[in-house]
C-alpha cells in the first residue's frame, strides 16, 4: 500500500471520527459512495481531485490538509518550498492530481 495514500486515508478516517460522522453519513453529505470513503480511509485507491475537494468540505479542512497533514495558508512561494521537501513518489502523486484537477475544470469550463 502507498504510504502517501495511507496517511490521507488516515486523516480522512481520524477526522471522520473527531466529527462524528459514520461512512455512510459522510458519502452521503459528499456526494460519493460509502466505498469510495472506505477506500479512500484503507489508503487503497487514489481520490480524483474533486472527491478530495467534497471530502474536505464534509470534514471541514482545507485539501491541504488531506493532502499533506498540514493547513497550508500562505504565500504560493511557501507552497513550492513544501513540494520541494516532498518525496519524489509524494511529488509524483501531487503531481497527477493537479493534472487531474486541471483537466477536470477545463471540461466544465
Amino acid at each position: 500500500m502507498d504510504d502517501f495514500l495511507r496517511k490521507m486515508g488516515a486523516r480522512i478516517l481520524s477526522r471522520r471520527k473527531e466529527l462524528g460522522l459514520t461512512q455512510e453519513k459522510a458519502a452521503e453529505k459528499a456526494g460519493l459512495t460509502v466505498q469510495t470513503i472506505s477506500s479512500a480511509e484503507r489508503g487503497i485507491k487514489a481520490l480524483r481531485p474533486e472527491n478530495i475537494v467534497r471530502i474536505s468540505e464534509v470534514l471541514q479542512v482545507t485539501p491541504d490538509y488531506l493532502l499533506l497533514g498540514t493547513e497550508v495558508h500562505d504565500s504560493l512561494g511557501s507552497l513550492s518550498d513544501r513540494i520541494a521537501r516532498l518525496t519524489p513518489q509524494q511529488r509524483y502523486h501531487l503531481k497527477q492530481i493537479v493534472e487531474n484537477y486541471i483537466a477536470g475544470i477545463s471540461i466544465t469550463e
